[in-house]
């Protein structure tokens, strides 16, 4: 039944909302605002676009995400991966000289809103379940690797590009003569800073008397302290004359809502990676939601949350922002922080906006430096090979996976890693379907079990062969079915009865039903009969309304227990 609550989650929260808990968002959003000004500014410099533009996709698209978003304490903006993707798609357009990497970020998020809410109202969330964890950990894994490269030009202070492992690393050699002392050192010493804040943080903050929950807060912040360091450093020292890159002069003010530019080529251009950012971002968002909101027993819900970061991403794109998901990183502080409800983020969007119409030009003399650095700590922790030792202790097919999916985002680029992988999860789930496990099973003595022959000492009839389908029926493992069948009576010359014990078969699609009529035909004319046993109601129901049963040489059985007996009795 749609309600109001339906159209508009934030309803859900509005209601009975009390001072008690004001006071809880405000101060999650005053840590996650402390968080996000840097990490705004960073991702906006990945992206290849002005700082001004990840500022812009921290307001307006926190609002909108806290009316229509399903979880109450994901917090929506630039990230890292949909940085990166959009610093590939935007590069090539803005090359051609069209557009500039601006108005391409801004149709490109737009583009991306407008799939992301049409697959929301479509209710096609379940479409996720169809990219493997293991496939998006691995593209994360090599994505969050060159992310790190590509700053590595700014960490050095030279020229340097490329989309892919090769390239950066080509072009990090090359110009490596032309290394900036200075830059190196603010750069450098920033990432060590961060790395010993995040290792050794909580521990030192904890022995000065600080709490174990307001230590980990203050290490969340440490990116903050980095940039008001590096800036001071770098105003007193005039270190721009030295060749230190900064951020310069960022506008201040609020964005002007504008609409995006649709022209027919840009669209061509850009709907494609448009749908893989909407793909990975969604994935990513979901993710997130559903683990935090498993700590509070929250429900995410799959669709609306389409809908929520589709309406996020049309506003940042009206707005002149980049594309946006669910962070990790700000999800979990916001929710660690004491975030009750998404108010935390209708307050974060509105101090954002203060910092933006006010406090601009002190970010003038920020080292581009810092932005890398704190860029290059982020996605470390993104990093993760174990995956690859986990996936091959389960299933070799998996770890092919993982391995073809990192192999061809490092070597081709995010977006050809980024359709590989799900060219790979579609691939992996359809050979799997396709040879469902198929099981002989037999009686354990004394019971009314049945159980796979090969795994237990069971009893069976020389005459009788008992299959368990452990899938549903469709057109990609009918025929699989098929040969299991035709070479187990092959292979048994006294088989006179055979049955297909259906207890994990949910369904039989049109494909399956002509693949089992025509085994049953195969068989009775060799003069064995097709039974069935424990077929689900459902499944009942469909083959009801055909003639199977017309045809059927055999019978339906209630129970494998009483299939077995019955056959066995006639047979003697």
């Amino acid at each position: 039944m749609l309600t109001s609550e339906n159209l508009l989650p934030a309803l859900r929260w509005m209601r009975g909302y009390d001072s008690e808990t004001f006071s809880s968002d405000l101060i999650a959003a005053i840590i996650v605002t402390i968080m996000l000004i840097p990490q705004s500014l960073a991702y906006a410099l990945l992206a290849g676009l002005p700082a001004e533009v990840g500022l812009y996709a921290s307001i307006l698209p926190l609002a909108v995400y806290a009316l229509f978003g399903s979880s109450s304490t994901l917090s929506v903006g630039p990230v890292a991966i949909a940085s990166l993707m959009t610093a590939a798609a935007v590069g090539e357009v803005a090359a051609a000289g069209t557009v500039s990497a601006t108005a391409a970020a801004v149709t490109l998020a737009a583009l991306s809103g407008i799939m992301l809410a049409a697959f929301g109202f479509l209710r096609l969330g379940f479409l996720a379940n169809f990219l493997s964890h293991t496939v998006v950990s691995a593209f994360i894994t090599a994505s969050a690797l060159i992310i790190a490269l590509s700053q590595l030009r700014h960490i050095l202070g030279i020229q340097a590009g490329g989309d892919t492992l090769g390239e950066l690393l080509h072009s990090l050699w090359v110009n490596l003569a032309q290394v900036s002392g200075m830059t190196f050192a603010i750069g450098g010493g920033v990432i060590v800073f961060l790395l010993l804040v995040r290792a050794q943080g909580v521990r030192a903050l904890s022995a000065v008397g600080l709490s174990r929950y307001s230590a980990q807060l203050i290490t969340k912040i440490a990116p903050v302290l980095a940039v008001i360091a590096t800036i001071a450093v770098t105003a007193n020292f005039n270190l721009e004359e030295a060749g230190v890159a900064v951020v310069g002069k960022i506008p201040t003010g609020l964005p002007a809502l504008a609409l995006p530019d649709f022209s027919l080529a840009l669209i061509e251009a850009l709907w494609l990676p448009a749908l893989l950012i909407s793909i990975i971002g969604y994935v990513e968002s979901v993710s997130v939601g559903r683990t935090l909101g498993g700590k509070r027993q929250e429900r995410i819900d799959a669709d609306q949350e389409l809908i929520g970061l589709g309406t996020a991403n049309l506003a940042s794109a009206f707005s002149g922002g980049l594309p946006v998901t669910g962070g990790f990183s700000r999800s979990v502080v916001n929710f660690d922080a004491g975030a009750v409800t998404q108010a935390a983020s209708l307050m974060t969007a509105v101090f954002i906006a203060v910092v933006t119409l006010f406090l601009t030009p002190l970010l003038y003399a920020l080292p581009k430096a810092t932005l890398a650095a704190t860029i290059i700590v982020a996605v470390i922790a993104l990093v993760d090979f174990s995956v690859i030792r986990s996936t091959w202790k389960v299933s070799k097919g998996d770890t092919a996976a993982v391995l073809v999916t990192m192999l061809i985002t490092l070597g081709f680029g995010v977006e050809a890693g980024v359709s590989c992988g799900i060219l790979v999860s579609i691939s992996l789930h359809l050979y799997r379907t396709s040879k469902p496990h198929i099981a002989e099973v037999g009686l354990i003595s004394g019971t009314e079990h049945f159980r796979n022959a090969r795994r237990y000492q069971v009893e069976r009839h020389p005459k009788i062969l008992t299959l368990r389908v452990d899938e549903s029926l469709f057109f990609a493992n009918a025929a699989y079915l098929e040969e299991r069948i035709y070479s187990a009576v092959y292979e048994n010359d006294q088989i006179a009865q055979v049955i297909l014990m259906c207890t994990a078969v949910n369904e039989i699609d049109y494909t399956a039903l002509e693949t089992l009529e025509a085994v049953n035909l195969r068989l009775k004319q060799q003069g064995i009969t097709l039974n069935l046993s424990e077929v689900k109601g459902p499944v009942m129901d469909m083959l009801n309304r055909t003639d199977f049963f017309a045809h059927l040489s055999g019978d339906v059985f209630l129970s494998q227990f009483d299939a077995f007996s019955t056959l066995s009795k006639r047979l003697g």
